[in-house]
């Protein structure tokens, strides 16, 4: 076996430090690059377990753009449900992957195939429509930090727990079978499996939340409404009482037909469709002036349309904003492991206050620690910290205090390696403490700020795919950059000079935080308000021709 050869020795701990280093997508991943046979060379594996990682993040920087447009023509839900599909094709390909080019093919696809960052947030946005149910529902947008902390924390367990099984669980997995061929596709099997079952979850269960295909018939809906009905049927959440249900269904008077009579199947007796200028369509019939109104109408939307600009100075602040944000959060992310397992130098440097090298020397062990509280605290800090500061200072009044803050944390994280030996771990707990709390609320806030700069609902899927797209440049670049210039700074006496970068990046970011203004598409109110406004217009019309 590779890993009980002397060469081994070295690879192993170089794949520790590497792991350590960059949290994989998937169990092991430096062990799996091993396992190629590619190199022993410790540098070259961390190479290679680099381009795994980066064949994921640029390919989905290439597509997340078109993800985010096709979401605004088809909606919200086959989108998604699309990316599930591709992420559980991607992670099959992995574990049967016989080499590092099938690999690299493997989260390349996953990566184009899977766009649902965006359009996820632009779900959240949808859900929380008008602007100052935002503020007071601030923790809407802190949910998929919340599901992203606890898969960081579970993912790892269990995909350490299955790979290799012929090794772990040798009286369940024997030599020689299909899992000893392919050591890894039992964690990747089990992931496959679970997503293709949220892929079935959201066909039955997940609402469509595009304001237009919102109103689509969804078959696959229904037999989810269907198998709920079926299992609430003697509980207490049956739907309406029946004498109410009369009232909705068998008491239209004649003459009249709203969109949840002509269409029953559609929606929910709860819901109420989105004001919209075709609900005119169902207003009592004027004879010849029918047509006349509906042209009116077309004509006046015909008109309005050209005028909306999608990529308005809000809009493009913002998502400058979040690429920044992004690079410099997965620069923390991405170095604060290797900081950590830094060994001091024979012969420490210190010729403050800026040229010194010195480290911590952490074993695996303890880092691993460190990175599970960071993983709780966050979830922590997303389910009761996040939505009551937001409602107390707002999501722009917030982003800005924290744009403005980035830079002392990046300026004040080298200099813990020079705290006395007592004083260093709580050190480390409090700036795990203190980069975790800015990071989740400065995501949310800029979410939020984001779908509120949007000119329209239907172009929000667009600007969240660009929003993601560029993240995902900036978080495949930010490591990157960081690594060679913490390499530079450990060689040249001046060990902060990674660190010190992120913190000259976050202060363009500040900058770009005080050009943002709170600016959004319509609420409701300002809906019906232009509703009205045309149903008079329509009137005026109505008039004169009948004139």
């Amino acid at each position: 076996m590779r890993s009980s050869s002397p060469e081994a020795a070295p690879g192993r701990l170089r794949r520790s430090d590497r792991k350590r280093r960059e949290p994989p997508p998937f169990p092991a991943q430096q062990m799996f690059v091993l396992d190629f046979n590619i190199t022993d060379d410790p540098s070259k594996i961390s190479v290679y377990a680099g381009m795994v990682t980066s064949a994921f993040t640029l390919a989905e920087f290439a597509t997340g753009v078109l993800w985010g447009r096709l979401s605004d023509r088809i909606g919200r839900k086959p989108v998604l449900l699309s990316g599930l599909a591709g992420t559980a094709l991607s992670v099959l390909i992995f574990g049967f992957a016989p080499s590092l080019p099938v690999a690299l093919f493997a989260r390349a696809l996953g990566g184009l195939l899977n766009g649902n960052i965006g359009v996820l947030q632009t779900t959240v946005a949808e859900l929380v429509t008008v602007k100052e149910q935002q503020h007071t529902s601030a923790r809407a947008y802190t949910i998929m930090p919340m599901v992203w902390c606890i898969g960081s924390i579970v993912g790892p367990m269990i995909g350490g727990a299955l790979a290799r099984p012929c090794i772990s669980y040798p009286e369940l997995f024997a030599k020689g079978t299909i899992w000893d061929r392919y050591p890894y596709l039992l964690p990747n099997l089990f992931s496959a499996c679970t997503v293709a079952f949220g892929v079935i979850v959201g066909l039955l269960f997940l609402d469509e939340t595009h304001a237009k295909k919102k109103l689509q018939r969804d078959r696959c809906r229904e037999v989810g409404d269907r198998i709920a009905a079926f299992f609430s049927r003697a509980g207490s959440c049956k739907g309406r009482a029946p004498e109410k249900q009369s009232l909705l269904h068998d008491s239209s008077p004649s003459g009249y037909s709203s969109i949840s009579s002509r269409t029953p199947s559609l929606l929910s007796e709860d819901d109420e469709p989105l004001p919209s200028y075709k609900s005119q369509e169902s207003s009592p019939k004027l004879g010849p002036s029918k047509v006349s109104a509906a042209s009116a109408i077309t004509r006046v939307q015909s008109e309005r349309q050209p005028k909306m600009r999608i990529f308005t100075r809000p809009v493009i602040m913002n998502i400058m904003s979040y690429g920044i944000l992004a690079f410099h959060t997965m620069t923390f992310d991405q170095l604060f492991p290797v900081f950590l397992s830094t060994s001091p130098p024979d012969h420490p440097v210190q010729q403050l206050p800026f040229k010194f090298v010195d480290g911590f020397g952490l074993d695996t062990k303890t880092i691993g620690v460190i990175m599970s509280a960071q993983g709780l605290y966050s979830l922590f800090s997303n389910y009761l910290v996040v939505a009551p500061v937001t409602r107390r200072l707002g999501s722009l009044r917030l982003f800005r205090l924290i744009a403005f803050s980035y830079f002392s944390l990046y300026l004040v994280t080298p200099y813990l390696v020079l705290l006395p030996e007592s004083m260093r771990m709580p050190a480390i707990y409090l700036l795990v403490i203190w980069k975790c709390t800015f990071a989740t609320m400065a995501y949310p806030s800029n979410a939020i700020l984001l779908a509120n700069s949007a000119p329209s609902k239907e172009v929000l899927g667009t600007i969240n795919g660009i929003a993601a797209s560029t993240a995902s440049l900036c978080r495949a670049l930010g490591p990157t950059v960081s690594g060679f210039l913490y390499a530079l700074g450990l060689q040249t006496g001046y060990s902060g000079l990674a660190w010190w970068f992120s913190g000259a990046t976050t202060l363009v970011g500040a900058y770009l935080s005080s050009q943002i203004t709170e600016g959004g598409y319509k609420s409701a109110a300002s809906d019906e308000e232009e509703e009205s406004l045309l149903d008079s217009m329509v009137d005026e019309y109505d008039e004169e021709e009948s004139v």
